[in-house]
């Protein structure tokens, strides 16, 4: 085995990060009142203690109609002030900041966003569940100059640079896959025009960004299901992203909205999911998760490095940097990636269960510990994003889910 470039700085666009490390930018829901807090500077500072190259605050939409989650972040200038206290605590420990910047499209509700959510097209979101409406030609420049000011203010709040979120579901995501983009415009039907949007977003972004900044975009490697976007789109998805001068690609995969566990992997713990709701708000969710949750939210084996195989098509398809995301838990694994031509890898989960992970394979540590119950995503649907070992008096029902998930992971893994 070659020597492990695990410890090696990288260089992402005009920015060198001290290790080829970066926290994900999975959700904390620790934005209260769409603001940051004191509970989401206190984990990304002590991530950026534990060890990591660059922490990712995760997705803040570009204006008020992309706000998924009452604890989500949504960019105005009156917040600059505390996310410039962030990064400057961030940078005191040797890290990057970046992050992750979005439209949650369809995927939100009029109580969240305060209006009627929009999306590529006209229709029902059944992930809400709610009305959708489709964006008007002149909404969509508009909401172009959104990313471009969105990314001016995460320079004014002293990021290093944006992850621009392509994938999952989300507004861009949803302009890209047949099964959500049903428009009879010059923004669908074919591929090239499926990708307008996506161009326009990167052409302002990269422009905003200047020379200063790192662009990376998190870009599906497929949909997950049969009428979605396939391997094959998603490369010429990526070329294009590579011909628009993005810095580096983050490769994931998965439709929130229609297959969620293609994502993440495992199973939804549909029991901490449904024990964290609020009743009179979403009882009836709750109500059909006790019936059919399995139904609505099928499980997908895990693995770890689940997307490796996949994401190495990427690798020979472009020559641009790519960042690997996706099952990293042991330190072997992600040698392996890195040996495998990515420049970097980004973990969240690992890093909900511990912060200290990066420092302790510094030190010689092989596996992190990480169960892959998924009670972390059950959890923060409504609270903050918590590892289970981090929660007191969790209720049998939870703790036996728990355990049932973890056997089910490693039953999955080892075959």
């Amino acid at each position: 085995m070659s020597e492990s470039k695990l410890f090696t700085p990288c260089q992402i666009g005009p920015i060198t990060l001290r290790n080829r490390t970066i926290r994900a930018s999975a959700f904390e829901n620790m934005c209260h009142n769409n603001r940051p807090s004191e509970d989401l500077f206190n984990y990304h500072v002590s991530v950026a203690k534990g060890g990591i190259g660059m922490t990712n605050i995760a997705y803040a939409a570009v204006n008020r109609s992309g706000v998924s989650f009452d604890g989500q972040l949504w960019m105005r200038e009156e917040i600059i002030p505390d996310l410039k206290k962030l990064t400057d605590a961030i940078h005191a420990e040797g890290a990057k900041a970046a992050i992750q910047l979005g439209h949650c499209g369809n995927m939100t509700h009029v109580y969240t966003c305060k209006q009627i959510p929009v999306g590529a097209s006209t229709g029902f979101n059944l992930y809400s569940p709610t009305i959708v409406r489709g964006l008007k030609e002149q909404e969509i420049y508009d909401l172009v100059k959104d990313f471009g000011n969105a990314v001016r203010l995460a320079r004014k709040a002293g990021f290093d640079g944006v992850e621009i979120h392509a994938g999952h579901s989300y507004l861009i995501s949803q302009f890209l896959s047949p099964y959500t983009n049903r428009r009879r415009d010059k923004f669908g039907g074919s591929l090239e025009n499926r990708m307008r949007f996506m161009q326009l977003v990167m052409k302002e972004v990269m422009e905003a960004a200047g020379d200063d900044m790192a662009v990376m975009v998190k870009t599906n490697m497929y949909d997950g299901f049969k009428s979605g976007m396939q391997i094959d789109e998603c490369i010429e998805v990526a070329k294009e992203l590579e011909r628009l001068g993005a810095h580096a690609l983050v490769l994931t995969a998965g439709f929130v909205s229609k297959a969620p566990m293609a994502v993440m992997r495992g199973a939804m713990p549909l029991k901490t999911l449904a024990h964290y709701m609020d009743w009179l708000r979403f009882g009836w969710l709750r109500i059909g998760l006790a019936i059919a949750g399995r139904l609505m939210i099928p499980t997908v084996p895990y693995k770890d490095a689940y997307f490796l195989e996949d994401a190495k098509k990427f690798r020979e398809a472009v020559k641009m940097p790519l960042i690997y995301v996706g099952g990293l838990t042991s330190r072997s694994k992600i040698d392996e990636v890195l040996d495998s031509g990515f420049v970097a890898v980004q973990m969240a989960r690992a890093l909900v269960h511990d912060p200290e992970f990066v420092n302790k394979m510094k030190e010689g540590a092989e596996e992190n510990g990480c169960g892959h119950s998924n009670y972390c995503i059950g959890r923060m649907y409504t609270l903050e994003m918590k590892c289970h070992h981090c929660v007191n008096n969790l209720p049998k029902k939870l703790q036996k889910e728990i355990e049932e998930a973890e056997k089910a992971a490693e039953k999955s893994n080892a075959k």
